[in-house]
């Protein structure tokens, strides 16, 4: 089912309102998730409204969040989330660190007590939007094995990245630290399509190319994706005094209490450094120079980090988006949820 952006987010802000999030706070929480249909990154789009809507629903998510900023230094700061919508705590703390970037050069804001957020690019898009180098790094509950174990450990721990170049132009990288975030699972499930091997392992900690028999997701790379995912959780959970390792709270579990997850924010001001405008300039060179390097047999052009979102993202703009019928049906429905998340192992089939 093709949908406009327009349409589509008005029906996510809907069911979330439904649910019970305050109109402002579901607004936000639908821009992010569109954000991600839109770029073509299903796994944290709308296909994750339900879950939220039963986690809202439950008390999962504070409606009420009593959101805090506190300076704990002229470039720090510590903003509390308050188990609210992790979309809306997020977007609020990097506005934050924006904020003491242009005062101090530098800043880094840790984000605590939120659910899950979604994608991150949506906040270091935030800060490139005002000529700022944005880094976020999120940790997540535990669903990737650690290189040569065959038990989760460490979560999907997203990096993202983002630059300002020239006229607005920006160059984004967003990556989780597995090889596949786990919303690439749940995709290929609403699909029932097949995954490649190098995705995941069954229970045996076997490859797997099967969604449904999922027990773990492999790092990036091995070793240095299992190392990155543990940078992550010590700048995102140890850090600020969270839980950490396997003691994050599941996404699927009591959905009825707060996941307590932790973000951290590094905003980057380039006039501390370089000239701004020749920083902008350099960018757009990096962008242009990779663009019209030789491509290798099999590939049209060089992409550089980034570009193929944006150019989904422009055809969604025009075209609209391509939403699984499951889901599209799922939001013109008058049901808020159905019940199948609370206490849910997601390496279970239901």
């Amino acid at each position: 089912m093709r949908v406009s952006i327009e349409r589509l987010k008005e029906l996510i802000q809907t069911k979330l309102v439904k649910a019970g999030l305050p109109i402002d706070h579901a607004d936000c929480v639908a821009d992010v998730l569109v954000f991600a249909d839109a770029r073509g990154i299903h796994s944290h789009g709308a296909i994750r409204v339900e879950y939220y809507c039963e986690r809202i629903d439950r008390g999962g998510i504070n409606t009420k969040p009593q959101f805090t900023l506190q300076k704990t230094g002229p470039c720090t700061a510590v903003f509390n989330g308050d188990n609210g919508a992790g979309q809306v705590a997020a977007k609020k703390a990097m506005e934050g660190a924006i904020s003491i970037a242009k005062e101090s050069g530098i800043a880094m804001v840790g984000v605590k007590r939120i659910s899950h957020s979604g994608a991150l690019s949506y906040f270091v898009q935030q800060a490139a939007k005002e000529g700022m180098i944005g880094i976020s790094v999120c940790q997540a509950d535990p669903m990737a094995v650690p290189f040569g174990g065959t038990e989760p450990y460490y979560g999907t721990n997203p990096i993202a990245f983002a630059a300002p170049a020239q006229n607005g132009g920006m160059i984004t990288f967003d990556m989780a630290t597995t090889v596949k975030a786990w919303g690439k699972i749940l995709d290929a499930r609403s699909k029932n399509e097949p995954i490649p091997d190098t995705w995941a392992v069954d229970h045996e900690g076997n490859p797997t190319v099967d969604p449904f028999q999922v027990h773990g997701l492999l790092p990036v790379a091995g070793a240095k994706g299992f190392g990155l995912a543990m940078m992550v959780d010590i700048l995102s959970g140890v850090l600020l005094g969270l839980p950490f390792g396997n003691r994050v709270t599941p996404l699927y579990g009591d959905l009825s209490q707060g996941r307590d997850l932790g973000q951290l924010h590094i905003v980057i001001n380039p006039s501390s450094f370089t000239d701004v405008e020749n920083f902008k300039q350099n960018i757009s060179q990096t962008m242009n120079d990779l663009n019209h390097m030789k491509p290798a047999p099999g590939f049209n052009q060089v992409h550089y980090p980034g570009q193929r979102s944006d150019l989904r993202e422009k055809e969604s703009e025009q075209n609209g988006i391509e939403i699984v019928d499951d889901v599209y049906n799922y939001l013109i429905s008058d049901m808020i949820h159905n019940n199948k998340y609370h206490n849910y192992n997601p390496f279970e089939t239901q």
